[in-house]
């Protein structure tokens, strides 16, 4: 397997040194190299278009997952490896779902689990850690228990109906029911989730596990 330039970009020297040695016994790393900086990070890479980074983004001066992603669509050919504390949900989730070129591991990763997550991106394939990878999935399966605690089973029933496309006159002639019986309904139902229309609903009731995409038309 052809070997890389590794960058580590982590403000910590524990686990700067730590991770080198690491990084070394892998015996797939051409060079490894140091820096502390978005902008000397991007001087690197300047003249290393198909490294490795080993990022500390909690520490680092990244002042986004935006500001993240656009040095990664600047330099394409870059697989990175987020090695953080704690991430939030919201970067985590923006992070896996628009790029691949990203792995994340924890410090708090056990070492079987970080020399893995090595392996994985020195050969250029995607790692996600355990710890990781549960919680994006805990935090989808949160709408399902939202909607079963705040809407009534009518409610639920109404919020299917208007995520694959019923108007309020298709659903009330379904169900029997009047016109603005079901606009009520409606209001109660976005008021409930904290959402302003159609479109944000339907992402809802697709999160929470009531539609799957073949139902949805929109």
């Amino acid at each position: 397997m052809e070997q890389k330039d590794v960058i580590i970009v982590d403000r910590q020297g524990i686990t700067r040194i730590g991770m080198e040695t690491l990084v070394g016994e892998t015996k797939k790393a051409s060079s490894v190299l140091f820096t502390e900086s978005k902008s000397e990070l991007v001087r690197l890479l300047s003249s290393h278009l198909e490294a490795v980074v080993i990022l500390d983004y909690t520490l680092s001066d990244f002042i986004s997952v935006d500001d993240l992603l656009n040095v990664g669509y600047r330099f394409s050919h870059v697989n990175w490896l987020l090695f953080s504390e704690e991430l939030s949900y919201e970067f985590l989730r923006r992070l896996t779902s628009t790029s691949e070129a990203y792995s994340i591991v924890l410090k708090s990763s056990g070492l079987d689990e970080i020399n893995i997550a090595l392996a994985h991106v020195l050969r250029g394939e995607r790692f996600i850690c355990a710890r990781v990878a549960n919680q994006l999935l805990q935090a989808q399966k949160a709408p399902t228990d939202t909607v079963d605690h705040i809407l009534t089973s009518t409610e639920k029933e109404i919020l299917k109906e208007i995520a694959i496309g019923r108007t309020t006159k298709e659903i009330a002639a379904n169900r029997n029911l009047s016109f603005h019986t079901i606009i009520t309904h409606r209001k109660n139902i976005f008021r409930k989730l904290e959402v302003n229309n159609v479109h944000e609903a339907t992402k809802y009731a697709m999160r929470a596990g009531l539609i799957d995409m073949a139902e949805y038309y929109i």
